[in-house]
């Protein structure tokens, strides 16, 4: 499988495509084009700044909000992030006191169930 970002007359849809040339995309209305990647700046950590307490998507999902920076003393259940799944803001918590010591995503990115959003240290 190939996923692939296409815009269409201003709008932007994420499809797959699988290998046999069937295509799927998202049933969720078209997204605006955003600004260009140069524009945008990048709020994830470089890899060797990780944490030793992983914080992963529950579940498919685009990033909404980042309530806590890298640095940032998060107790258990402090709001970390914010993800838009099936049009509902879900707050994504910290599973533990600790720092946050990295933020893995952007505002705007999608990410599947199981992905890594960001790091704590206890």
């Amino acid at each position: 499988m190939k996923s692939y970002t296409i815009t269409v007359n201003g709008n932007v849809y994420d499809v797959t495509v699988e290998e046999n040339g069937a295509v799927s995309a998202p049933a969720a209305a078209p997204r605006r084009a955003a600004a260009p990647a140069a524009a945008t700046p990048k709020a994830a950590a470089p890899a060797g700044a990780a944490g030793n307490v992983k914080i992963e998507a529950g579940a498919a999902g685009k990033v909404f909000k980042i309530e806590a920076a890298a640095g940032t003393a998060v107790k258990k259940g402090d709001t970390v992030l914010v993800l838009e799944i099936m049009k509902m803001e879900t707050p994504v918590v910290a599973p533990e006191d600790g720092t946050v010591a990295s933020i893995n995503v952007n505002v705007g990115d999608m990410v599947e169930s199981g992905a890594l959003l960001a790091t704590l240290n206890n």
